[in-house]
């Protein structure tokens, strides 16, 4: 009896330890799953994602080491990051509207002023249909917390990972090697291109350019929410006051344009003259494009993406000078945009882009715009009916100028370039399915 009952509890020792081996391999692998399901997340700056933008195109999502971007900082990483969450106000805003106009109002580090233009905002008519992308150059709290505060529409905010105000020791904000003002390359041995006035970069105002091309090649190609939208988006600045007819405005005009201006490539909601506030005719206006409340189509981002090698190029820091001056004259056909003929947004700034932050430099008085809004600027006032009078052989940049200069480094127009292939096949190219 005893002699049966020693290899029993020698088999049953041996299975109880077989057991405990084998659970305890079942948690290693376990936990190798859970990490390598968490690792599989993060962003791979030297891989690529394929994503389906649902609407029978494959692009190629490429990261850092596939472009010629500069190496990202931690903070760089991070905003990257966070331009992937998904809207806020979701629960108060699920769908937004058929056929909606997205709104893109892209803004620096001026509160007093981006207060005006939410404040603004908060009273169109029809904000709450569509969706409102804010788009950073820069990461500032202050600024973030006015725009979390926003509760009248689906609200996503990007960040150019890219700008200068985030690279405070290297390219493209400021290196220890750099060129300054119109210093000689050779003799002081130091890094930069001047340009065609002998002036070598300003981080800060060359991130005016590389801003708005980043963030159009962001939300027209970038974005799930937007990638796939072929209508109008429109874009506004930190210091455009928007009138509470805008909305409303220009979803009559872009219905219109087709029929009463099929040339336009664009519908405007205020005169290509800052300082107009429209003729008051009964007629719809057709001018050059202006750069306040300005909205175009896919159809157009196409043809300014296929010309960003002139832009990339072109001689001048303002974005919009760039696009006068050489990018609408190689479309081979005068530029209009269709516009009412009494504004719906205007320019309130009374300073430039990289003042008015703090109270004491609001570059506006008493930190207030002080716009006057008649009863004709809260109810749609375009009429269907009305015909189009076009503005010809107007003011303003044209094919032949050379640009205020400030972007003669071949840094920033790499850098432009590589904006313009982000979200682009291996080719250069959007590729079929």
């Amino acid at each position: 009896m005893a002699s049966y009952k020693k290899p029993r509890l020698r088999d049953l020792a041996l299975r109880r330890l077989l057991s405990v081996v084998f659970l305890t391999l079942c948690g290693v692998l376990i936990l190798i799953f859970l990490l390598g399901s968490n690792s599989s997340t993060t962003i791979e700056t030297n891989e690529s994602q394929s994503v389906d933008d649902g609407a029978g195109y494959r692009r190629d999502l490429k990261f850092t080491k596939m472009q010629n971007l500069p190496q990202q900082s931690d903070l760089s990483k991070k905003l990257e990051k966070l331009n992937l969450l998904p809207p806020r106000n979701l629960d108060l805003y699920p769908n937004i509207g058929k056929d909606a106009i997205i709104v893109v109002l892209y803004v620096h580090n001026r509160p007093q002023y981006l207060k005006v233009v939410v404040e603004s905002l908060a009273k169109v008519v029809g904000i709450n249909e569509t969706l409102l992308i804010v788009s950073h150059d820069g990461y500032f709290e202050e600024m973030n917390k006015i725009i979390s505060g926003i509760r009248f529409c689906q609200v996503k905010q990007i960040y150019a990972p890219y700008s200068p105000h985030l690279f405070p020791n290297s390219f493209p904000g400021v290196s220890v090697g750099d060129c300054k003002e119109k210093d000689d390359a050779k003799e002081k041995h130091c890094e930069g291109n001047p340009d065609q006035y002998g002036n070598h970069r300003a981080p800060k105002i060359v991130s005016l350019k590389h801003h708005w091309w980043w963030m159009m090649n962001t939300v027209w190609d970038g974005l799930s929410e937007t990638r796939a939208h072929s209508g109008h988006v429109l874009f506004i600045e930190e210091d455009h006051f928007i009138f509470p007819n805008a909305y409303r405005n220009l979803q009559i005009l872009t219905s219109l344009k087709p029929m009463k201006c099929p040339d336009c490539y664009a519908a405007n909601l205020a005169p290509s003259d800052v300082n107009s506030r429209g003729e008051e005719w009964d007629s719809l206006v057709a001018e050059r494009m202006g750069n306040i409340g300005y909205s175009f189509n896919r159809t157009v981002w196409k043809k300014i993406h296929n010309k960003a090698k002139e832009f990339c190029f072109f001689d001048d820091y303002n974005w919009d000078i760039t696009m006068w001056a050489t990018v609408y004259p190689s479309f081979g056909s005068p530029v209009y945009t269709l516009r009412g003929p009494r504004t719906s947004a205007v320019h309130f700034g009374k300073c430039g882009l990289h003042q008015g932050q703090g109270e004491n430099k609001a570059c506006i008085d008493n930190g207030m715009a002080n716009i006057r809004v008649d009863d004709h600027d809260k109810v749609s006032n375009i009429d269907s009916d009305w015909d189009v009078h076009v503005y010809k052989n107007q003011p303003g940049y044209k094919a032949g100028f050379k640009g205020w200069g400030g972007w003669g480094d071949d840094r920033d127009r790499h850098l432009c370039l590589s904006f313009a292939d982000m979200y682009r096949s291996s080719k250069g190219t959007v590729t079929p399915l």
